[in-house]
């Protein structure tokens, strides 16, 4: 008797585990890339420096009884731009960012992200010319709404076609603040994009506002993107905040691609405005793009300049970058 319970368990067990692979999906992708670069200045040129990215995500997904769909992902990036440490053995982590999500048709989508979510706000706000500040300029890191470890983020179900609504919440990001932000986006229009979102960050004493509008056109070959930032601080002087970008980007063919893109940032207590132009060109065969741009930075804050004071920088940059 006994002998057949042991089986009958093992049969059980067998068929609990098959169906749950059964029901779910587990996928690995990846990107690698090689880089080599180049500064105006001594201070920063110290021969041409070669760097190399890498990063995988794995991902697991499965349909619940009841409907729902329920995924988690894993990023792995030994070094994420993170310039004061490489992950991993620095802080005991390799996770660049893990999240899991729960969504239906009918209830929307939740995003719980233990490590490196984005507030609904901070979704949209990377510059419609593609962030040139985080290109070794030396600017100062823009703001925005705090997303911060362990946070919330929704996306309402449909309620009207090519229309998006998003909302965050963050209990207590760096410095014990909380945030909250909203977002709404549009695609109504053939070629036509537009988002709008506000954020808001608190801390004792503190709150902060986040605005963003950002948009962009796309006609044949020819694509145009705009966008602007805020941050405004209502009890700290001289730190408000404007980021405006924009870009104008030409498909010469399915693989070849050319643009052009400008970034300034002004904030109050700086006098002179930090500023940023790029010139880009790339070919994508198979899973290998290959890229060059030319890149100018001036303005004050511009720390790779030879001295603290107003100063222009200037870089280029040749890549390899892997998809798989």
């Amino acid at each position: 008797m006994n002998n057949l319970k042991k089986i009958g368990l093992t049969a059980l067990a067998a068929s609990l585990v098959s169906t749950s692979v059964f029901a779910g999906e587990m996928t690995v992708s990846g990107s690698a890339s090689i880089t080599v670069e180049n500064y105006s200045i001594a201070s920063r040129n110290a021969g041409k420096g070669f760097s190399m990215g890498n990063q995988l995500t794995f991902s697991g997904s499965g349909e619940l009884d009841n409907g729902l769909n329920v995924s988690v992902s894993f990023v792995i990036d030994e070094f994420d731009g993170d310039t004061t440490a490489i992950e991993g053995p620095a802080d005991g982590s390799i996770f660049d960012g893990h999240s899991v999500t729960v969504s239906s048709d009918a209830l929307g989508t939740l995003v719980f992200s233990g490590e490196g979510g984005s507030s609904a706000q901070s979704a949209i706000d990377t510059t419609a010319a593609g962030d040139l500040w985080d290109n070794g300029s030396g600017f100062t890191s823009p703001r925005a709404s705090e997303a911060g470890d362990n946070s919330l983020f929704y996306t309402l179900p449909s309620i009207m076609d090519d229309v998006t609504i998003t909302a965050s919440y963050s209990p207590g990001g760096a410095g014990g603040a909380s945030a909250s932000a909203y977002g709404l986006g549009y695609t109504g229009v053939e070629g036509l994009s537009v988002n709008v979102a506000t954020g808001e960050t608190n801390t004792l004493g503190t709150e902060q506002d986040h605005n963003t509008m950002k948009a962009s056109y796309a006609y044949g070959s020819l694509t145009i993107a705009a966008s602007q930032s805020e941050s405004v601080y209502d009890n700290a002087a001289s730190i408000d905040e404007e980021v405006s970008g924009w870009k104008v980007s030409y498909t010469v063919s399915d693989d070849l691609s050319v643009s052009y893109a400008s970034e300034t940032i002004e904030t109050e207590a700086q006098a002179v405005d930090e500023e940023a132009e790029a010139i880009s060109v790339s070919y994508t065969t198979g899973g290998v793009t290959l890229s060059a741009t030319q890149y100018e930075f001036s303005g004050k804050g511009n720390s790779n300049t030879e001295s603290s004071s107003t100063g222009d920088v200037e870089r280029w940059a040749l890549s390899a970058t892997f998809a798989f």
